[in-house]
């Protein structure tokens, strides 16, 4: 009987096996380039070779060649940023639960010898987990969702990583911008100082014209000083996003921002597009579906938490040498006399109804987010766009008419000087609304597509839970 139970359970075994998942050849890379390619339109790599990462470096050497631009930074970033890496190094884990999950329990063969008073018994036990045979499909479904879940955290992180590198590097392109401005400021500032200790001298202004000009040389250099700690701050901030160093920190920046677009972009579906396209939402989504697989099985096998049937054979001498076969099973199971399973039934619907309304709250919040993005963004562009249509030239034109009075003597040095700093300020407020331009357009591609800081504190299976909706009731 037992050499039979042996050959049913490898017999199962074996049909078991058949349906097994298998390592992929990219670790499941495939489907976050295919995500990730619709929003940043960049190549993703994932390095686990000696001659992938020669040509990765080598990619990146020529990328550093030329002066960045928003793509080429983050392109040099998924390919060379470390810590993306180590997100796809979690897929990879991820695809070998799956695996593991999806095969059977190994039988386990036993021998052992016992012998006493010119008596000895040998016994032989073939073990094999019945439950663990019997869920085994539904281990496997849910280790494959929990495999589709780390796929789209994987191309989360290469969203995320995109969003702060293009964040970052609007913010040193706009230092850079900020820092010649006030160069050819302090410039001006200083001559004019030096040409009011003159005048000074001679008793042509007062010493309150004369603290005026050399106060405004001395703000100007302060704001000098602090923009360029600002620059380097950022570019610094740049240059670990692209995981950068040594002799990859001499990467070119452009000196000022690029033009801002002819119009903005239309999204009149902006929220049904952040639902839609959101992975953080697609994880969630994932995530209780998970969760409600679980608690179906917690249910099926509420009574029965151990079941390991044992084929047994045993070979026993008697004292005077005759041997004799004895052959049976045994079967071993929890008799719920105290906890019939009620608790962990209870935990696991419990933990997903706290998953799905938080799920449902992260819903409002996700399109509340889309809206004001959308508004930030339109509401930053009329003010980018309001600067160099109205402000600009309005200054251009007083700058022009006030020389032209200066040049006939019908207005002083001073008051040119007056102009001078005014427009110095309207240049600064250019900048800055430009620069609030971008930054509000990337927020923009976050929050439809994913891509910014995390939802709560962690990354454990029920606060993920919480990052977004389901597609229905509960």
């Amino acid at each position: 009987m037992a050499q039979h139970f042996a050959r049913s359970l490898l017999l199962l075994t074996a049909l078991s096996a058949s349906g097994c998942a298998a390592f992929s050849p990219d670790s499941g890379m495939n489907a976050v380039s295919e995500l990730t390619s619709q929003t940043i339109k960049e190549d993703v790599a994932f390095v686990r070779t000696a001659e992938g990462a020669e040509a990765v470096d080598a990619t990146v050497r020529r990328l550093l060649s030329r002066t960045l631009s928003t793509e080429t930074a983050v392109q040099i970033a998924l390919l060379n940023n470390k810590g993306l890496q180590a997100a796809y190094n979690e897929l990879a884990l991820a695809e070998t639960d799956l695996v593991e999950q999806s095969l059977p329990p190994n039988p386990v063969f036993s021998i052992s010898r016992i012998s006493g008073n010119g008596a000895s018994e040998i016994e032989r036990q073939v073990v094999g987990d019945i439950l663990a045979l019997a869920t085994l499909p539904f281990r496997s479904d849910i280790a494959r969702e929990r495999f589709h879940q780390a796929q789209l955290r994987a191309a989360l992180a290469t969203l995320r990583l995109a969003a702060d590198v293009r964040r970052a590097y609007v913010r040193a392109v706009a230092a850079n911008e900020m820092v010649l401005l006030l160069t050819d400021a302090k410039s001006t500032a200083e001559s004019t100082a030096q040409l009011a200790v003159k005048l000074g001298e001679t008793g042509s202004i007062n010493k309150l014209d004369q603290a005026r000009e050399q106060v405004f040389y001395a703000e100007t250099t302060a704001d000098l000083a602090t923009a360029r700690q600002t620059a380097t701050s950022a570019r610094e901030k740049l240059a670990r996003l692209m995981g950068l160093w040594d002799d990859g920190l001499d990467f070119r920046l452009p000196n000022a921002l690029p033009s801002l677009p002819r119009r903005p972009q239309a999204s009149p579906s902006i929220e049904a597009d952040a639902v839609a396209h959101r992975i953080d939402l697609q994880i969630a989504r994932l995530e209780l579906t998970a969760l409600a697989k679980s608690s179906n099985l917690t249910e099926a096998t509420r009574f029965v938490t151990l079941l390991d049937l044992a084929g047994i054979s045993r070979r026993t001498q008697d004292p005077d040498g005759a041997p004799f076969r004895e052959r049976g099973f045994d079967v071993q199971f929890q008799i719920p006399i105290f906890d019939g399973g009620e608790v962990r039934v209870r935990q696991a619907t419990e933990t997903y109804n706290f998953a799905f309304n938080r799920l449902t709250e992260r819903a409002v919040n996700v399109r509340s987010e889309a809206r004001d993005a959308y508004r930030a963004y339109r509401s930053t562009y009329d003010i980018a766009s309001h600067y160099p249509r109205e402000i600009l030239p309005l200054r251009k034109i007083i700058t022009e008419e006030m020389q032209l009075r200066f040049s006939s003597m019908q207005v002083d040095i001073f008051a040119l000087l007056t102009e001078a700093r005014q427009r110095l300020a309207s240049l600064r407020g250019a900048i800055d609304a430009k620069q609030n331009f971008f930054l509000a357009q990337s927020d923009l591609q976050t929050a439809v597509n994913g891509g910014g800081a995390p939802a709560g504190g962690g990354d454990n299976p029920t606060t993920i839970a919480a990052a977004a909706p389901a597609d229905g009731g509960h």
